[in-house]
């Protein structure tokens, strides 16, 4: 909507150009409850979550606890988080990595957290440091899924383009593809159909960046909840990258992000921008 009265005062003043007023009124501002359409839109545009349960959905059959209660909550979820770090000034590398969330009842069964209660959502502490960050939220997990399984190929890709602002080139035509589920075929477990599928020489090079990352979050299944077992099998979360850096599971695949931290900060920083002014960033914006 329109400036309130302090801004157009201080605008007719001529004082909104001093470093200091404007940053006490962009404080000011984001502690407004109109402020929530901010963390709404930009989140939900970051991450991709638009149009969570509508394009690809969770096979209903397979997993009917993804109701439309849980969606909402699942995309809610990291609106809360944002909406937080912008009311408390925190860092921004706790979107990366974090020991604490929000939830409501619903999402706390879905992660198994127990102490919650009611429709409102609340910040709780983690047990532990595999889920807290984007890494792993339920909406962002059940969006880089297909109906019927997890996709490293989607989730690392994901993590290219939204976390470090390197996106992999397209996969070439004709690409071949693979099952639907994650079920056994031939006494191969899907991941071993996958690095089958690696060796194609024009796959190679950009599974070889995707793979490693999305594998680290196989513990997660495609609605995002924590799993050991896949098709009968233990998961297998480990991955390596093209310059030899191994890591298992999501707390260490966290640590390989923090260690690149200023391609996150500088991609998310770019993704503000666009979102602020309403389209791409060129080179003359930043």
């Amino acid at each position: 909507s329109m400036p309130d009265a302090t801004l157009f005062a201080l605008a007719d003043a001529g004082r909104l150009s001093q470093p200091k007023v404007l940053e006490a009124q962009v404080m000011r501002m984001l502690t407004d409850p109109k402020a929530r359409a901010l963390s709404e839109q930009f989140v939900g545009q970051w991450l991709g979550i638009r149009t969570l349960g509508s394009v690809a959905a969770p096979d209903p059959q397979k997993f009917p606890e993804f109701t439309p209660t849980l969606r909402e909550a699942m995309v809610a979820e990291p609106t809360e988080f944002f909406a937080g770090l912008l009311r408390e000034d925190r860092s921004l590398l706790e979107l990366l990595d974090s020991d604490y969330t929000w939830v409501n009842a619903e999402l706390a069964r879905h992660y198994g957290l127990d102490g919650v209660s009611g429709k409102t959502f609340v910040r709780v502490s983690l047990p532990d440091r595999r889920r807290g960050g984007v890494t792993g939220m339920a909406a962002v997990l059940t969006q880089t899924s297909y109906p019927q399984r997890t996709s490293p190929v989607l989730r690392g890709k994901w993590l290219l383009e939204e976390v470090f602002g390197t996106p992999p080139p397209p996969p070439p035509p004709l690409v071949a593809t693979l099952s639907a589920n994650d079920e056994k075929r031939d006494g191969q477990t899907f991941r071993q159909r996958l690095e089958q599928h690696r060796k194609d020489p024009n796959c190679a090079a950009c599974h070889a960046r995707l793979d490693p990352l999305g594998f680290a979050l196989e513990n997660f299944d495609p609605i995002g909840r924590w799993r050991t077992e896949v098709s009968g099998e233990t998961v297998d979360a480990s991955g390596q990258l093209p310059g030899g850096e191994a890591f298992v599971g999501p707390e260490a695949l966290k640590k390989v992000l923090g260690a690149r931290k200023q391609l996150f900060v500088r991609h998310l920083t770019e993704k503000m921008l666009a979102y602020a002014l309403g389209r791409g960033v060129e080179y003359y914006d930043i």
